[in-house]
Parts: C-alpha cells; structure tokens; sequence
C-alpha cells in the first residue's frame, strides 16, 4: 500500500503494511526464519544471483524486515532502504560501501564519538583517512577536498552541539568535486528532515532512538539509490554480519507508528526546557536550534519542520558542577541513549564523546561543562522542575533560580 499524497502522520503508519491476505491480521508477522525453501535448484540459484526475487538466508534479510525498509525508505523519500544491526552499522556500511584503501573522506567537526573513533581508529586500519572540518564554511570544506575525497559525510544537528549544516548547499558543492554525500539523520527523523529532498545521496539513521522511541532495540538504517543498498546488502551487511533481527524490526514497526505524535511531543518539552535554560544563573550557554540566539536559527527554519528533542547546554564550574547537576537529577535518568520516553541525561566529555582527545573536544566545543539532554515525554513543568532543583543543587550556586 504506497500513496504518495498521504501526509507524514498517516504515512508512518499505512506504507507498506497491509492486512494479512490469508488471516486478516492488521498487524505485521514476525517471520524470524533463517532458511528458506525452493521448488528447484534454479530457483534457489536464480534468487542468489538477483534474478529471482526472494530471500535465500536470513542473513541478507527476510519479510518482517523488508516490510520495515519498504517503510522506511518511502519516509525517506529514498529508492530503497537496508535494515542493519546497530546506528554505527548503518554508519560504517555507508561509508565502507563508497570508501576503499587510499580514499579520503571529509567529516564535519563535531560529530558522533563513534563515528568519529571509526574514522580515526578503524578505518586508517584499511588505508582510509578522514579529516574533520567547520561545515559550517563553505569555503573550509571545499578547501579540504583532496584528489581522493571520494566522501562528504555530516550529521545536522550535530551531536551533541546542534550545530545545524546547510544540507543543499553542501551537496551541491561536493556533487561539483564528484564526492558522495551522507547525512546522519538520527536527530531529526523522516518526521523532522528529509536530506534526500535537499540533494544528498544516502542517508543513515541510529533507529535505536526516536525511530524505534522506546529504548528497547539497537537497529540502524540506511537509505539512498537501490544499486548502493543493494550493494550495501550483498558485499557490506551481508558479509560482514550486521544484518538486524525480525523481532527488532517487528518493534521498529510498532514503535513507528507514534513517531509523529512523540517527536512533536519531544519537540515542544524541549523547547521550553531550552527557554527555561536560556534565562538561569548557572548556565552559561544553550545550545538548541529553535532558540533565536542559535548560530543556525533560520536555516534550521527552513531545513527542518521542528528542531527536535535535545537541548545541550553548559553548565558554568565546569566538570564539577556538572556532575554536581546531572548527579542531583531525580526525575532525568543518566544514560547513554537518547530519543526514549523517559528524559536521559549524559555528559558528552566523559561518555559519548569519551574517544575523542581532550584537545579535539574543546575544538567541538564539547567542554568539561557539557551536557546532553534527551527531553522525554513526560510533562514539561515536571522535567523542568527536575532541572530546577538540580541546577540548585551546584555548589556555589545554591541560591540560583530562575530570573
């Protein structure tokens, strides 16, 4: 069932879904098979080479989950869709799928932890280097393109500084230089941002977070052409093991189908937490697109339809009083995930962003004061009061309150 005049909302819940043709079943069956049967040797050869469609090993994929990528990529407004193991699957598949020894790639500054320590770990391993550059400059980038840049790659917003990235006007520059683009959408979902429409060529997703949205899968995805997922699938994925599970990708379906009701919800708890943060003693700096002050505010205006569900901020002492506030949270839960119903709280320096050294960090601005907050779904004035009584709780700064 595909009907491209459906609005998002209804989208996410009818494409690709229908009722079971032999027991009417509204809901998507688990099919968590490993092997597959054929009528005839020809067949089973005809579907390995491609020829013949079907799945021949559970590996490669199986119905619950092409049901998921079918989804998944008309969300996206993407050709095709690959379902895989974890957020850094989806990550290292993309760019392993267009990166080889001696290429280069090109990264914007403040990224993930993880996929900063890929390409600066793991990837060298295989003669690939990477350089980490201000996107937010047209004219640094295009000056960091080398002759073998045969990858742009950014997440908008950024994790964990929002820093928002001018997704049009990246693509068409590094389309000039004949390099790829891929876009990490974790931050925005479908819902918020579509980085295909803007001209990107793949994006990814961590769907351990707002896709799924209840903190029980670990599941990534990729989206672009269907030659490259295709590829991806057979000589990525496949081959090196990162396929997802059906029971994680009957989850995904289900948790899919609020997505526009939480992300809405997510985005108006943290806009007024941002606006609550904005105007207290003890913070020194907030960093949420929605609010006027972001470097970004207008193009995240126009790039996105709501600037989504984490607020950072920086907490002013220091690595002290940061541990101090997150320490003195009741309500907000410490934790490395984000995009749940529950509000989770991390600092970036000495969790998520750990593997970057302390000298790149403060680069990132990912100061010792950081913090990342995954606003839930809980009522606003209640997480708010949670951060009240624990900015309070810093030393020094017991008699700070809202002005």
């Amino acid at each position: 069932m595909k009907n491209n005049k459906w609005k998002m909302d209804t989208a996410i819940i009818h494409t690709a879904q229908t009722p079971c043709q032999k027991t009417g079943a509204v809901v998507s069956a688990v099919v968590p098979a490993v092997a597959y049967a054929f009528p005839d040797a020809d067949s089973a050869a005809a579907c390995v080479a491609g020829e013949r469609a079907g799945t021949y090993y559970g590996r490669y994929g199986n119905p619950t989950i092409a049901t998921l990528e079918e989804k998944i990529a008309a969300l996206e407004n993407g050709e095709a869709a690959l379902g895989v193991s974890s957020g850094m699957a989806a990550i290292s598949g993309a760019l392993l799928a267009f990166l080889q020894h001696g290429d280069h790639v090109v990264c914007t500054r403040d990224v993930y932890g993880g996929s900063y320590k890929f390409l600066t770990s793991l990837a060298p391993r295989y003669g690939i280097s990477a350089d980490f550059v201000d996107c937010t400059n047209l004219q640094a980038v295009e000056q960091a393109f080398l002759p073998n840049t045969k990858v742009l790659y950014i997440e908008t917003p950024s994790n964990p500084c929002l820093t928002v990235l001018d997704i049009a006007a990246l693509s068409k520059l590094a389309h000039g230089h004949g390099i790829r683009v891929i876009v990490d959408n974790t931050f925005m979902t479908p819902y918020l941002q579509r980085p295909l429409e803007l001209g990107a060529d793949v994006v990814v997703h961590s769907a351990t977070k707002y896709i799924n949205g209840h903190g029980d899968v670990i599941a990534g995805f990729i989206v672009g052409k269907n030659e490259h997922i295709q590829f991806m699938r057979k000589n990525i994925m496949g081959d090196l093991g990162q396929n997802l599970n059906a029971w994680d990708a009957f989850l995904i379906l289900r948790g899919l189908k609020t997505l526009g009701l939480r992300v809405r919800q997510h985005c108006q708890n943290a806009e007024e937490v941002a606006r609550f943060l904005d105007n207290h003693p003890a913070i020194s700096h907030v960093y949420y697109p929605g609010l006027a002050s972001h470097p970004q505010h207008e193009l995240a205006k126009r790039q996105m339809r709501g600037m989504g569900g984490i607020v950072s901020f920086e907490v002013k002492g220091g690595y002290e009083a940061a541990k101090s506030f997150i320490n003195a949270l009741r309500l907000a839960m410490i934790s490395f995930s984000l995009g749940d119903p529950e509000t989770l709280v991390q600092h970036p320096a000495s969790m998520t962003h750990a593997s970057i050294p302390a000298e790149e960090r403060l680069k990132f601005n990912i100061t010792d004061g950081l913090i990342r907050f995954s606003t839930g779904l809980e009522d606003a004035q209640d997480i708010i009061a949670d951060l009240e009584q624990a900015l309070a709780a810093i030393p020094m700064m017991g008699t700070a309150s809202r002005e």
